[in-house]
């Protein structure tokens, strides 16, 4: 009997000793497993912390694209307030002067008007593409002797003074 209680207690130790083999194997597994988990994780980690850079990035980029279309519209409402200052006027007596209307009244004074704008554009064409200036256009001193297309640009000498 005291061979059998020896196997016994021997069958005791080898068991405990086989399960507590298992139990180191399996917890090395999982370890392994954690350790896995935990590197996918530390990955997804630096994944979204540069997707969140990229988006910063982005709106910047957007922001600034508005700032500089909210700049360009801005001058462009500034010109077009500026042509309408143009050719709506209000005269002497209140009335708005509007170059649409006057163009069907007095059509032949208006072509007049426009055709001779256009000439005094396309010579400040040509002199803003190298053409010398004329000694008419240097020595223009009075406002109707002037270009009032491009004044500075034909008639470096004159000033205006309001005659």
């Amino acid at each position: 009997m005291l061979g059998y209680a020896k196997l016994a207690i021997a069958a005791i130790v080898l068991s405990g000793a086989a399960g507590a083999f298992v139990y180191v194997k399996t917890l090395q597994s999982d370890l392994a497993v954690s350790k896995a988990n935990n590197a996918k994780l530390e990955q997804s980690v630096a994944d979204q912390k540069a997707v969140i850079v990229q988006q910063q990035e982005d709106i910047a980029s957007v922001l600034k694209a508005n700032k500089d279309i909210q700049q360009k519209a801005n001058q462009l409402e500034k010109g077009l307030a500026e042509l309408n200052e143009k050719f709506v006027k209000v005269n002497a007596s209140g009335e708005k002067r509007d170059i649409g209307q006057l163009a069907q009244s007095k059509p032949k004074a208006m072509a007049k008007v426009f055709n001779r704008a256009t000439e005094n554009a396309l010579r400040c064409t040509e002199i803003a593409m190298g053409a010398p200036l004329t000694d008419k256009e240097q020595n223009a001193t009075k406002k109707s002797e002037i270009n009032p297309e491009c004044s500075t640009l034909a008639n470096p000498n004159y000033v205006a003074t309001g005659d």
